[in-house]
């Protein structure tokens, strides 16, 4: 009975994982984000930054946000990709704020993150910021393989039942 437990506590956990990476996936039909807007709920003050790839080989964008004004992407560490920054006002209410990168010839991306009421930042508990999904989405993977792992030790260290 317990060996059944166990086996069916594994497979809920390796299917939860298993739906959530094409739900990730479908987010972005191409691999890679358009926009990448960090952090994805920032609360008024907070710094915001906006990566993105789309724009090839160009090393200049602008872009605008509808709570912040205009501002200017230039290459990131990484090649081909573009980085800017901008600060939220303290006096912006909760509400969302749209993002509109350009970029030459004529390419126009647009995306949208929360602006939330509360404490500024997040609790640093060792494992990055708290809205990086991927680092949370990797933690969930590490704790899910921890747990199936021990559900296998201890089916191997269980005396066999002697009748």
């Amino acid at each position: 009975m317990c060996d059944t437990r166990i086996g069916v506590g594994i497979c809920l956990a390796a299917g939860a994982l298993a739906l959530a990476a094409p739900a990730a996936a479908a987010a972005d039909p191409t691999g890679d984000q358009t926009l990448r807007i960090s952090p994805a709920n920032a609360a008024p003050g907070t710094r915001i930054t906006v990566t993105t790839r789309a724009c090839g080989k160009e090393t200049y964008g602008k872009g605008t946000s509808e709570a912040a004004g205009a501002f200017h992407l230039l290459e990131g560490d990484s090649a081909g990709e573009l980085v800017g920054t901008f600060d939220l006002p303290e006096d912006t209410g909760r509400s969302s704020d749209t993002v509109t990168v350009k970029c030459p010839p004529r390419n126009k991306f647009t995306d949208t993150y929360r602006i939330a009421d509360g404490p500024r930042g997040g609790v640093d508990a060792g494992f990055g910021a708290p809205t990086d999904h991927s680092t949370q989405l990797a933690v969930g993977s590490v704790l899910l393989a921890g747990a199936a792992a021990g559900g296998v030790v201890r089916l191997r260290r269980r005396p066999a039942d002697r009748g």
